[in-house]
């Protein structure tokens, strides 16, 4: 068996792999606070068939022969960078400029982290996300609110009756990691912290190295179009190269087999 065929079939794996990361990318586009991905590959292990640096009768050689095994995913890197802002006018659309996540109760009672800032009020006046899970710390507008404001500090106030003074409602509180990369995806534009994640440190907006908040606004997507394109079309011909690989080291195979004496 000629080693090309496995070597080869690496690739398309890998590149399949590519294109797949490449594909949710796109397909998440749209999708409010979606942090793009991209994969991370490694050479795999060589057989040495002559060292470099090894002694001769002729003298020492300079560079020896070292054959590859092929290509093996190692990650699928997702990349934190900002994503644009989408004006909305909705109150309870909030846009986090900078580092920082929400954070909100799950139903099995632990915290997820989110960058989707599209929410709203559930029947019991407290701010939710889109599936209902509460913000953490929960904040409740009063019923009969006319205007609620939000600061870039997180501080949440409102208006309940028509010349009244603004109360003070609640404030928002955005958590940090160390390696934000190593968070765990959920899906529903959720993440859960892990050991490599780190703990969360949580804080105020705008204090100590935490974004802002900006109301009436979304955080889009971070996919940049034509990159993936690019992308896309790198991946499609490496793996058109490694397909024909394969098909070249068939017809070799075929051509021994055919030998004749």
């Amino acid at each position: 068996m000629m080693r090309a065929l496995s070597i080869a079939s690496t690739g398309l794996g890998s590149q399949q792999l590519s294109v797949e990361v490449i594909a949710n990318n796109l397909a998440n586009v749209s999708t409010v606070g979606f942090k793009k991905s991209r994969g991370e590959f490694q050479d795999l292990m060589y057989q040495t068939l002559k060292s470099a640096g090894t002694t001769t009768a002729t003298g020492t050689l300079p560079v020896g022969i070292q054959l590859g095994s092929g290509v093996i995913p190692v990650s699928v890197h997702r990349t934190f960078a900002q994503g644009d802002f989408q004006l909305t006018q909705n109150p309870f659309d909030l846009a986090i400029e900078g580092d920082g996540f929400f954070q909100v109760t799950l139903p099995d009672g632990s915290t997820g982290y989110s960058r989707a800032g599209s929410l709203s009020l559930d029947s019991e006046g407290s701010i939710v996300t889109a599936e209902g899970y509460p913000l953490l710390p929960n904040v409740t507008i009063p019923s009969g609110a006319q205007t609620v404001t939000i600061l870039p500090t997180g501080v949440i106030s409102a208006v309940v009756a028509n010349g009244a003074a603004p109360q003070l409602v609640g404030t928002l509180e955005l958590a940090r990691f160390t390696n934000p990369a190593g968070l765990h995806s959920m899906g529903k534009n959720l993440y859960q912290a892990t050991d490599a994640s780190g703990e969360a440190v949580t804080g105020a907006p705008g204090q100590e190295g935490f974004g802002t908040v900006q109301q009436g606004s979304l955080e889009g997507s971070n996919v940049n179009i034509a990159e993936e394109m690019v992308n896309m079309i790198v991946a499609q011909r490496a793996y058109e190269l490694n397909s024909k690989a394969i098909q070249t080291t068939d017809e070799m195979l075929s051509m021994v087999n055919n030998l004749k004496r």
